[in-house]
């Protein structure tokens, strides 16, 4: 057989699928450091980040045993990597599980029990971290994909942290091919994942070079025509005007309609400073800067996007203006003659937009002339996905792919809906895909002949992430359409100035590895010092050295240089009889000192930082439901309402649901409600004389029952909760209930107290098997099957039911 023909050389491993992965040098280098260290692993997009992941998992699995996490910030890059896994190794399809918000909290608990290798969305592991569900003691890899999104207060930061501190033998990888705009960013990302090393692969470097082709970036400039321009000139001058009036209140220095987003963010700043020393300045200031803001929108959508995603717009803005409750910015607007005549003028508009034409023009010379097979337009605008995917479905055979929220006008696509698509798309059962950011980030769309931005991304990351989806496996064109003297101008010109910064960062990334280790060791915690030291676990590695993940050699001149990588070779099955993950491993078992203290958090809560705080207590378990009542649970007589000053005036003058009744709601099932206002200025919020508020609080005491707290913060809030539990559990000897210890309910609430004691399914599941079936005796009753026809209740759920409803009594 010729050698062009012969199959290349595939990797082989116990826990692999036979000739299931090409062997590639470069994946084997980046293996070989991930599976020694925590390490970020920065490769271009499509060239298989997820098989260096999946090479690791494969060795901790085979090495060490446990449970193997990964983690991906969209359900379907979630799904995709679940079946990619499925696919390549030699593990039960069963026991690689997907956890995402739609697997319920008791179902997934169960389900993580059973499971080698978890594929999941960060929300998700969070919550059921800080809801005591599962633990990450066995977990012995952990991988967490886009990882750049490892900044400020997102799910993978908190995840990492608990992760370093519970797991008996940690090891991280973190994912990206576009980790940071700059050193100190990239650093972030490695400090909030406790990473302490990089491993950087360009399409530079020889072992990389064989699998890319050069991708090439054209933009084309459209001419807008003068009814589009008079469009938007109406708008701008409405815009001048309303910064006129910002410029009176001193808070803006130009009227300039093309303001910077700096500048904007900075007038909000001042006059949100106003407001909060009671100046009316303030409120008139921000209703006017929200006006401009809306405007602006509007602006962006005209020049940027397309007369249609304008029209569509302005529809919202109407009937919001319309609605109950609409904001004086909304009614002012749409009321403005100047910005009426823009409405008038989109909606009589019927030419074809430039954008539309020059989009048509390039998919025919792709799909037509070239005889391409695939092509992916990416936009910001949902509104505009919908429309150009309807105007390119004359000439082509094209479906939209847009995220899962929806809001009115523009209906979102469920997590099924998402997946059907991209398996037409990859089958090449339709050949356009008009896509929103929603597929820009990792997911394996095939290989396509050309993606055309409909207009410039002002971030490298996702510029980025939109040309991986083209070059792969030949050479591809990536097309920009740029507006003429528009934003879209300078949104390109910013964008090609960050990416060409990200890629010299990351080139003098692979230079300065020893410096940025060095970097990483100064500032990096201690990993057993974690959550302040409350929780803590010795990190071993495989040669039984507590103060490192793996071997340091770094090596580079092939692979079996490379500590660990020829455990990937085809001789090197099993591990050795001194394998170390049979080795005693020291921790230090949480609430070694007692029972903890429980404490049931509101899954609402999790928009604060509280139960976050609370679960890194080794002395404290929290428990996450959907209460009826309250938002902390500290014994079966204490309840806690928690509400900030602003929240707390809130319900005293409007809302859907009033302090009072919360309240007293409260009372009926707990003797001893508890409200904690949190936070300072509770007599200077919206105008309420300070006489109503005392009244209030005093009403609260003496009519309800209830002991009002005042807290300043967040942390003083986590521990007022901390002590309260303390004396109520280990003073008091008394036990945390969600049902409380009064018991004067109305027939329903006894129905679904019943029910909802069963399998300590909840009160929300309570409900809907009680709707479902109309009495307790029906829910009794009723078989497996039947009991899954209720709203949120899975066959794991159900046999739960099943088997306490059924089983023999044996005292």
């Amino acid at each position: 057989m010729a050698a062009q023909d012969e199959e290349p050389p595939s990797i082989e491993h116990p826990l692999l699928e036979p000739d299931f992965l090409e062997r590639r040098l470069y994946q084997l280098k980046l293996a070989g450091t991930a599976a020694n260290h925590h390490t970020l692993v920065c490769l271009p997009t499509g060239l298989g980040k997820t098989t260096v992941s999946l090479l690791v998992t494969a060795r901790r699995l085979e090495e060490v045993g446990g449970k193997a996490l990964m983690l991906a910030p969209t359900k379907p890059l979630v799904q995709q990597h679940a079946d990619f896994y499925r696919e390549a190794l030699q593990i039960p399809d069963d026991e690689i599980v997907v956890f995402t918000g739609d697997v319920s909290p008791d179902d997934r608990a169960e389900m993580w029990e059973q499971a080698t290798v978890v594929m999941a969305t960060p929300q998700v592991i969070e919550n059921d971290l800080v809801g005591s569900r599962i633990s990450l003691a066995d977990v012995t890899h952990i991988t967490f994909d886009e990882c750049h999104r490892a900044t400020g207060d997102y799910a993978y930061n908190y995840i990492a942290e608990r992760y370093h501190a519970d797991a008996k033998r940690p090891l991280v990888t973190g994912m990206s091919a576009s980790p940071g705009g700059d050193e100190e960013a990239i650093l972030e990302v490695c400090e909030n994942l406790g990473l302490d090393e990089v491993e950087v692969m360009t399409e530079e470097d020889a072992d990389v070079d064989e699998f890319t082709h050069e991708t090439d970036v054209e933009w084309e400039r459209i001419d807008l025509p003068e009814d589009v321009l008079e469009i938007r000139d109406a708008l701008n001058e409405v815009i001048k005007e309303r910064l006129e009036k910002l410029k009176e209140l001193g808070v803006a220095s130009s009227t300039q309609p093309d303001q910077s987003q700096k500048d904007l963010n900075r007038m909000r700043a001042e006059l949100q400073e106003l407001i909060n020393n009671d100046q009316s300045e303030g409120f008139e200031g921000m209703s006017i800067h929200a006006e401009v803001m809306k405007l602006r929108q509007a602006v962006t959508l005209v020049e940027t996007q397309s007369v249609e995603a304008v029209r569509r717009y302005f529809d919202r803005q109407r009937n919001q203006a319309r609605s109950s409750g609409a904001s004086k910015a909304s009614q002012r607007m749409v009321s403005d003659p100047r910005v009426r005549e823009a409405m008038r003028k989109a909606e009589s508009f019927d030419e074809i937009h430039p954008k539309y034409s020059k989009a048509r023009m390039l998919l025919a010379e792709t799909l037509g002339l070239e005889g391409g097979e695939r092509v992916i337009v990416f936009t910001e605008s949902r509104d505009t996905a919908e429309a150009l995917t309807e105007f390119l479905s004359d000439s082509f055979d094209a479906k939209r792919f847009v995220g899962q929220g929806d809001r009115e006008g523009s209906d979102g696509m469920t997590q099924k809906e998402q997946q059907a698509v991209l398996d037409e798309f990859r089958a090449g059962e339709f050949e356009v895909l008009v896509s929103t950011s929603v597929a820009e980030e990792g997911l394996d769309v095939p290989e396509v002949d050309l993606v055309l931005f409909y207009e410039p991304v002002p971030t490298a990351i996702r510029s980025i992430q939109r040309k991986g989806r083209t070059g792969r496996q030949s050479e591809g064109r990536v097309v920009v359409l740029m507006a003429e003297d528009t934003r879209d101008e300078a949104y390109f010109w910013i964008s090609r100035r960050r990416e060409k910064e990200m890629e010299s960062e990351l080139r003098d990334l692979k230079g300065m590895a020893d410096e940025l280790a060095e970097e990483l060791d100064d500032s990096q915690q201690s990993l057993a010092d974690f959550g302040d030291g409350k929780r803590t676990a010795e990190v071993n590695n495989d040669d039984g050295d507590p103060d490192a993940v793996g071997d340091s050699s770094n090596g580079s001149e092939g692979v079996t240089d490379r500590p660990g990588l020829q455990d990937f070779a085809a001789d090197a099955a099993g591990s050795s009889d001194d394998d170390p993950a049979d080795d005693e491993v020291e921790t230090h078992e949480p609430h070694a000192e007692g029972e903890a203290v429980g404490i049931v958090a509101d899954q609402r809560e999790m928009d604060a930082n509280i139960a976050r705080d609370l679960s890194r207590r080794e002395a404290i378990e929290v428990q996450l439901e959907t209460l009826d009542v309250g938002d902390y649970v500290l014994s079966d007589r204490v309840v806690v309402e928690r509400k900030s000053v602003a929240d707390f005036v809130d319900s005293l003058v409007g809302g859907d649901r009033s302090v009072f009744e919360q309240v007293g709601a409260m009372a009926r099932h707990y003797s001893r409600p508890i409200v904690i206002v949190e936070g300072e200025g509770l007599y200077e919020q919206r105008n309420v004389a300070p006489n109503a508020i005392r009244g209030a609080l005093s009403s609260l005491a003496v009519d309800f029952g209830a002991s009002v707290l005042r807290t300043g913060g967040e942390d003083e809030t986590t521990e007022l909760l901390d002590v309260i539990a303390g004396r109520e559990q280990k003073v008091s000897d008394r036990e945390v209930s969600v049902h409380g210890e009064k018991q004067s309910k109305t027939l329903s609430e006894q129905q679904e107290y019943v029910v909802a004691s069963i399998a300590e399914i909840g009160p929300v599941t309570a409900r809907s098997l009680l709707e479902e079936f109309g009495t307790v005796e029906g829910v009794m009753i009723a078989t497996e099957d039947e009991l899954q026809d209720a709203d949120g209740v899975g066959q794991v759920t159900a046999e739960r039911i099943r088997e306490v409803v059924g089983s023999d009594y044996t005292g």
